[in-house]
């Protein structure tokens, strides 16, 4: 055998997709030592690993208590895979470089193109100057908003409180250092509620859409009504199903919960009303509670699974199968319904291969999501709202449970496992990383024929 011949060849998206398992793996040796545990005792190794998969996915289900199970070295180790995990390992590592002055290839140039998911190269490297520098800034902005209610409560470990809070909220990690509650305790605190709200909502946005809106308020500071026209179209679809989202999610909760003795039936009306908010908020993969979730009615259950599906808006923080996803498809089968041969919004033209890719992100993410909730079925006896929850949680990177995670089982562990890290990596990365056949234009196409649909 000639070994010249042998070729490692590995492509962007699969450097990715290790990056993550490597940080995961790395992780849960950290967690595994005693100086990571409160106790001075090893924590379990499945344990480890759970909790360094969850940190690196950013998705927030935990099997042990984040405040009470890991000294301050265990939930430094977890603060920094929640950063590189809300970031990508990828711009963690080409920060560095540049910190360093290392000059860009194209290989790294085209690595940080697929880890944003971006469709040009052009000024990337300026990009990501921008996404490290405007992620550190609104991190800041929010570690010192939480300061305003966690130094008085806490002293001086109400700084690092605030830290943690505001990294986890804005990499929509839904990771806390203060209870087994998540935020429960402060459900009726409107700045925990506003600083959570801002961290997770403007980084479920995304970088792109940020950039965007500073550009068109740059070239339109006093013409604010035509800011929103001069937004991409991208941005456009992100705010716009964001915001009703945002809106529908409130309205719903507030109507479902209302008469709700375990949530919201005693409490004033300007406290549904936050309440309300914060849950269509953190359903969108944030993570963290304000209520229990096992509390909620059945109807604002299956309302949440639905807008864990979804998410947040690409080329952020958030998981899910995103806004703009669901907003091409949802307005696709409105043309097709129509009869209409293209799709527009916003008067401008969605491509084909945009519509094409939506439909295998959402089916990709569909079946991770049934087969984990067969799989889980299997191994547990726990009510089917209980496991549905925790699987579109796990898929969507969510960090909701109904109180399911802590009793979980070895296999029950390990199918959670997989399911987070399969649904952070994406299901359109996974089609790629492994489709290994090269495209070929064939001169004699197969032949076409009419099939019946629906």
């Amino acid at each position: 055998m000639d070994l010249k011949k042998l070729k490692w060849d590995i492509s962007t998206t699969q450097i990715i997709m290790f990056s993550f398992l490597i940080a995961v793996l790395t992780g849960s040796i950290l967690l595994s030592l005693p100086i990571s545990s409160a106790s001075g005792k090893p924590v379990p190794y499945i344990d480890a690993l759970f909790t360094a998969t969850t940190s690196v996915c950013v998705t927030g289900l935990v099997t042990l208590p984040t405040f009470s199970t890991w000294s301050v070295f265990g939930q430094i180790i977890i603060l920094i895979m929640i950063q590189m995990g809300g970031l990508g390992i990828v711009t963690i590592m080409s920060g560095i470089l540049i910190s360093l002055h290392r000059r860009f290839g194209l290989k790294d140039m085209i690595l940080i193109q697929d880890a944003f998911n971006l469709n040009s190269l052009s000024g990337i490297v300026d990009f990501l100057k921008k996404v490290l520098i405007g992620t550190f800034i609104v991190e800041g902005v929010g570690a010192l908003l939480y300061m305003t209610v966690f130094i008085p409560e806490y002293g001086w470990k109400g700084i690092w409180i605030s830290v943690f809070n505001a990294i986890s909220a804005f990499c929509n990690a839904g990771i806390d250092i203060m209870s087994e509650n998540s935020l429960c305790p402060y459900a009726l605190d409107p700045m925990v509620n506003f600083a959570t709200s801002l961290m997770v909502i403007l980084g479920g946005l995304g970088y792109v859409v940020w950039w965007d809106i500073i550009r068109v308020s740059r070239h339109f500071p006093k013409k604010k009504f035509k800011c929103f026209s001069a937004l991409s179209l991208h941005s456009k679809i992100a705010l716009s199903a964001t915001a009703i989202l945002l809106l529908v999610g409130t309205v719903g909760f507030f109507i479902f919960e209302y008469n709700n003795p375990l949530t919201l039936k005693n409490l004033s009306f300007f406290d549904k009303l936050q309440i309300s908010f914060f849950q269509s908020m953190t359903t969108r993969t944030a993570g963290f509670a304000s209520v229990p979730q096992q509390y909620l009615t059945n109807t604002s259950a299956v309302f949440s699974l639905f807008l864990m599906f979804i998410g947040g808006s690409p080329v952020g923080t958030a998981g899910g199968v995103k806004t703009v996803t669901m907003a091409v498809l949802l307005f696709s089968a409105l043309a097709a319904i129509r009869n209409r041969q293209d799709l527009s919004l916003f008067k401008r033209r969605i491509s084909k291969q945009a519509i094409s890719k939506a439909i295998a992100v959402v089916t990709v993410s569909f079946m991770i999501m049934f087969i984990s909730t067969i799989l889980l079925s299997s191994v547990t006896n726990a009510d089917i709202m209980d496991i549905a929850y925790e699987t579109v949680s796990a898929t969507a990177t969510v960090g909701l449970t109904r109180n399911l995670t802590p009793t979980l089982n070895i296999w029950g562990k390990i199918i959670i496992i997989c399911t987070m890290y399969l649904g952070r990596v994406g299901p359109i990365s996974l089609l790629i990383a492994f489709n290994t056949k090269k495209n070929k234009n064939n001169i004699i196409k197969d032949p076409m024929e009419d099939i019946s649909i629906g």
